[in-house]
Parts: structure tokens; C-alpha cells; sequence
């Protein structure tokens, strides 16, 4: 096997868990690895550390194991195993009135570059490392291990998350299986999910919890749900009393698929509207105030070099958001950014909040739900921030 030696006093991150190795941190190799091998680490002295992933790239090796074992399907029954009994111990993966929930969360569960998202009876897996890509016959198979028949199709959905040059000559496909009946629950509410062609694996997962918090506050309120991709929030609100939902969404394929969920949950043809319009052009031009807004942009800033103008966007976005807020409404806001941190996003809503002229209170902090795990040791992986406000 390939091994990778570390510079004298690289090694500390290693030894506290951090999974990400980065290139300036490697003395020498030995070998010639390929994007995708297995390697092994060894620090300065040439103590065994680590088994991980290689990838030419900023992050040179992503750790899959900090215990000497071999890398073969047993390795991978049992990490898959052991990330099912932790949705089994939070309640998510027996759950009577949910039927979809994130089963691996990357470095939240020991496996960087690994996404599986379970819908129904589906699971939809995302690799965003070539080392992943690789495996994901022997994960489909330790998938089909652990769940038994309750898993019946398995479809790999990675070209989209590969870097380009290898996604060039990648194919999304069924590992397992073939396309199952895409309806699925959460909480008792109805979504049809589109994971074939459907942004990230179909459905955004991360937002349950939140949804279910805004549920609670619909009722016989007026609602303007934007970015609204499927209707997500949207449904919560129909499903708990809301008198007027708005969904706004730039993608009219989405539009569709909100409509087509509204229809699904209920009878809300006159309860409902959506609209295949640009957001900020949405906002500018709307005279309405409305009882609660949402506001759940896609990632603005996927690099640091971006950060300082994606934080001028949610100024602005959560500034004309907030002058669309009647007295007494609530606003939810959302960043998805991981470069966009906690500290940096509350500041951005404060000056948001100073140019639209408002007085705000802040209600909940929120952040992504039990089944998107943070490692301890691996603080990157809190990466959903968003803020409940009470707007005067």
C-alpha cells in the first residue's frame, strides 16, 4: 500500500481525529498514487496514524480509519451498520410518521466524501471523493446487508459532486435495484422526491427539524416561502393552518414540483400560489407584508475567496426580506454557506436588520438536525446556521 509520510509536527491534527489531510502537511510519498487509492499515513518517525482516501487536491487524504484494519467489505458492513443504529437510537430510521432521513453524513460519521439519503425504500447515495466513488459497489452491497429488504433500490447519483475532469466520464445509476415509488413522509407531511435529476440528492433533509418548528407557528398566518425549491416549508405551513402560502423559486421545474406537493397534502388550491420568479426581483417588486417569512438560499460563497460578496448578498437578501415582514411576523433565514460561520452570519443579519430600519428580536438559533451529525473533531461539518426573528 501507498504511504504517506507527514512533516515533523503535521501530525497533530491527525492525532486528534481531524479526517482531512492537507498537501502542505505531506513530506514525501512513497509510491505513485492515483486520485481515489487507499493510503496509509505515517507520521515524521514512521508510526502508522491513519488509513484515508488520496485525491490530488487542497485536501490530499481523507481519513477513513483511525484503527489499523483492512479496507474490505466487512470494514464497510460495519460502518454502514453502525450508522443505522445511530438513526435507530435518535428515533429517525423506525420512525412511524417519517419515512426519509440522512443515513451517512460524511465526517459525521467516520466516512468524508460519503452521503446516503434513505427515501422509502430507496437509498440515494453521493460520493464527493473519488476514493467513495470507488467503493460504492461494496457500499451499495453493505447497504443491502444491514437494511435487508426494508432497502430495495440503491442509486448512486455521484457526477454531480466528483470533480469535473472524472465526472466527465462517470454515469449516475442504480447499484441496486430500479426506481421505486418516490413519494415519501416527513412528519406526516407528503413530498414527491425527484432524486434522478433533482438538486443534491432530491430533497433537502438538513431542514426537517425547521420545518416542523415553522409548522408550529402557521397557523392562520400568512406565509412567503422563497427558494423554495420543492415547497418544503410551504407544506408545513398548509398542513398546520396557514390561510395564505406564497412559494417562490427561480426554477420552474421546481414550481411544479410544489405544486404538484401541494396537491398531494391536500386541498389548498385557493390557500396556495406559486411563483417561477427570481427572488430578489420578487421582493423589490412586492408591496405585500406577510405574517412569516423564509428565506433559504442555496450556498452563496463555496470558497473563502467568495465569502466577502456572498456576505453582501445576504445583506441585501435579508434586508429587502425584512422590509417584507408585517409587525409582529416572524422571519426565518438560513445559510447554507460553510465558509459563512455562525459568528459571521448573525453578523450579517444584524446589518441587515440596521438597513432595513427594524426592530428585531431573536427567537431560535438553528442549525441542522440529529441525523446530519457534527464530528467532534471536525467543527467544518456545522455548516446549516439560520435564525428565528420576531420582527416589530
Amino acid at each position: 500500500m501507498i504511504k504517506i509520510q507527514l512533516k515533523a509536527h503535521r501530525d497533530e491534527a491527525v492525532r486528534r481525529f481531524h479526517p482531512w489531510i492537507f498537501s502542505g502537511a505531506i513530506h514525501r510519498v512513497d509510491g505513485q498514487p492515483e486520485d481515489g487509492d487507499i493510503v496509509e499515513v505515517f507520521d515524521k518517525s514512521g508510526e502508522w496514524i491513519a488509513t484515508g482516501h488520496y485525491q490530488q487536491s487542497s485536501i490530499c487524504v481523507r481519513i477513513i480509519s483511525f484503527d489499523y484494519q483492512p479496507i474490505d467489505q466487512e470494514f464497510w458492513i460495519r460502518k454502514i451498520e453502525n450508522a443505522y443504529k445511530y438513526r435507530t437510537k435518535i428515533g429517525i430510521a423506525e420512525a412511524k410518521n417519517t419515512n426519509c432521513y440522512r443515513l451517512v453524513h460524511a465526517e459525521g460519521d467516520g466516512l468524508p466524501g460519503l452521503i446516503i439519503d434513505v427515501y422509502g425504500k430507496t437509498a440515494v447515495m453521493q460520493c464527493h471523493s473519488i476514493g467513495m466513488y470507488y467503493a460504492r459497489i461494496e457500499i451499495a452491497k453493505a447497504i443491502e446487508c444491514v437494511f435487508g429488504g426494508k432497502i430495495t433500490a440503491v442509486y448512486d447519483k455521484s457526477k454531480e459532486a466528483l470533480p469535473k475532469d472524472f465526472a466527465n466520464k462517470v454515469e449516475n445509476a442504480y447499484l441496486i435495484g430500479k426506481k421505486t415509488k418516490s413519494e415519501v413522509v416527513e412528519n406526516g407531511v407528503k413530498f414527491q422526491i425527484d432524486w434522478e435529476s433533482g438538486q443534491k440528492t432530491g430533497f433537502f433533509l438538513d431542514q426537517r427539524d425547521n420545518r416542523r418548528l415553522l409548522g408550529e407557528y402557521a397557523k392562520n398566518r400568512t406565509v412567503l416561502n422563497t427558494f423554495c425549491y420543492t415547497g418544503g416549508f410551504s407544506m408545513y405551513a398548509l398542513k398546520h393552518g396557514a390561510k395564505l402560502v406564497e412559494s417562490v423559486d427561480v426554477s420552474a421545474k421546481a414550481i411544479e414540483l410544489v405544486n404538484a406537493n401541494a396537491v398531494l397534502n391536500g386541498k389548498f388550491e385557493d390557500m396556495h400560489t406559486a411563483h417561477a420568479e427570481d427572488v430578489m426581483e420578487f421582493l423589490k417588486q412586492s408591496e405585500k407584508a406577510y405574517d412569516i417569512l423564509v428565506v433559504d438560499p442555496p450556498a452563496f460563497a463555496k470558497s473563502l475567496e467568495k465569502r466577502h460578496n456572498a456576505v453582501q448578498g445576504y445583506k441585501r437578501l435579508n434586508a429587502l426580506a425584512l422590509g417584507r415582514v408585517a409587525p409582529g411576523g416572524l422571519l426565518f433565514t438560513f445559510s447554507c454557506s460553510q465558509v459563512v460561520d455562525r459568528q459571521l452570519f448573525y453578523d450579517t443579519i444584524v446589518a441587515a436588520a440596521i438597513e432595513a430600519g427594524r426592530q428585531v428580536r431573536v427567537m431560535h438559533h438553528l442549525t441542522q438536525p440529529a441525523d446530519h451529525p457534527v464530528n467532534l473533531f471536525h467543527p467544518e461539518g456545522s455548516y446549516l446556521k439560520g435564525l428565528v426573528l420576531y420582527v416589530e
